[in-house]
């Protein structure tokens, strides 16, 4: 499918936003690099969240490490590059569980979901603007820990997770 015209409205740093028109209707497209999540368990068997200020909800928010793909970065190579510099953890072993679109309303971001196990712990490096606080939850707590979540990448990964867990158990 391809719109009948497309022209760049805005040109940002993080994000572009394409208006096309599509017969009679325009629509606005926010035009993102895509991004990565990781449901990240050490070799305690705790998950790894990061709670951050987002300015967009008026909170902080704890939710899985997770960063935009740079130009040209493969998606595992940028969620192992997150991962280390929000939290430090690295190794371990590693899958995709899914990729799927955030907001596809208005949004083409494409998130990629991973999962790591038996991660080591090490020292974090992140972003001179990003003020991370990490959280750790036993794993085996996810479930029902779940209503303390607001932000939906996050709930989805735990989602897949849990589920990808009860699957390999017959449950």
């Amino acid at each position: 499918m391809k719109p009948d015209s497309a022209r760049t409205a805005y040109a940002g740093k993080l994000f572009d936003v394409t208006v096309e028109r599509w017969g009679e209707h325009e629509r606005e497209i926010v035009e993102h690099p895509g991004a990565v999540a990781v449901v990240a368990v050490d070799t305690e068997g705790l998950l790894t969240l990061v709670r951050q200020r987002r300015e967009a909800a008026r909170k902080h928010l704890l939710e899985l490490p997770a960063g935009t793909l740079e130009h040209g970065e493969r998606p595992y190579d940028s969620a192992r590059r997150e991962l280390e510099e929000e939290t430090g953890l690295t190794g371990g072993t590693w899958r995709q569980l899914a990729a799927f679109y955030t907001t596809p309303g208005f949004c083409r971001e494409r998130m990629h979901l991973f999962v790591a196990h038996a991660l080591e712990r090490g020292r974090s490096s992140p972003e001179a603007d990003e003020e991370l606080e990490v959280v750790r939850w036993p794993a085996n707590e996810i479930a029902t820990r779940l209503h303390e979540l607001e932000d939906a990448k996050t709930l989805a990964g735990l989602l897949l997770y849990l589920h990808q867990a009860d699957a390999s158990t017959g449950l």
